[in-house]
């Protein structure tokens, strides 16, 4: 079956070009368009899609609470949200990813990138520029904690190995990256990283890397 996407923008003709890439592609289904946030919330109801493309800067509900309204947990329905965005650094991005959002990419990516970004998190891996992701909580480091206070309960129902691999995913490290590293096979560090997910109730690794950096267990410019 196609993947069912949203597209959500205030210009219109953004939409247009994002829905002539997308209805190229057999496997990808543009089921609806939203100019703002509360359209977008609307049409997440009526429409179930499973990929809302979400602009960040729009008027009457901003992109990040239409995201937190979407991926929170009152949602109705499977959507999963990736923020677009014109800026490379851009705080928006980083409370879009604190709201639920499963990644984010620029609006100037290429079109087969786009394709793809849709794919993956529709598939639920959520890997999309983990690296960006760090950059982004990086730079807004002031609004992290400082590594001083104590580590939530949370992060001891952790196994020592879990906690490695939540650091490395932190660090924008894929799965066969990760496995490399441990000497250990993909499958194992698949298992290791749906462990961490299920029981920090995380729905995704991009939020697991935002959560290893507000928990304090990884830090700024850390290795």
């Amino acid at each position: 079956m196609a993947i069912r996407v949203l597209l959500v923008d205030d210009q219109p003709l953004l939409r247009t070009g994002f829905r002539m890439i997308l209805e190229a592609e057999p496997d990808l289904a543009v089921v609806g368009e939203a100019g703002d946030g509360l359209q977008a919330l609307d049409q997440v109801r009526a429409l179930q899609p499973d990929v809302v493309l979400m602009d960040i800067r729009m008027p009457r509900m901003d992109g990040v609470e239409a995201t937190r309204q979407i991926t929170g947990p009152d949602r109705n329905g499977p959507a999963k949200v990736l923020v677009l965005t014109t800026f490379d650094l851009d705080e928006y991005v980083v409370e879009a990813l604190r709201a639920g959002a499963s990644g984010f990419l620029l609006k100037d990516a290429p079109a087969h990138e786009l394709v793809q970004a849709i794919r993956v998190v529709a598939g639920g891996e959520a890997m999309l520029a983990p690296s960006i992701t760090r950059r982004l909580l990086d730079k807004y480091a002031g609004h992290l904690p400082s590594g001083e206070e104590p580590l939530p309960d949370t992060l001891h129902t952790l196994t020592d190995r879990e906690v490695e691999v939540l650091k490395l995913v932190a660090r924008g490290l894929s799965n066969a990256e990760i496995a490399a590293d441990l000497f250990v096979s993909e499958t194992t560090v698949k298992t290791h990283v749906g462990h961490v997910l299920t029981k920090l109730g995380l729905r995704d690794r991009v939020q697991a890397a935002v959560y290893a950096y507000e928990s304090g267990l990884v830090r700024p410019g850390s290795q």
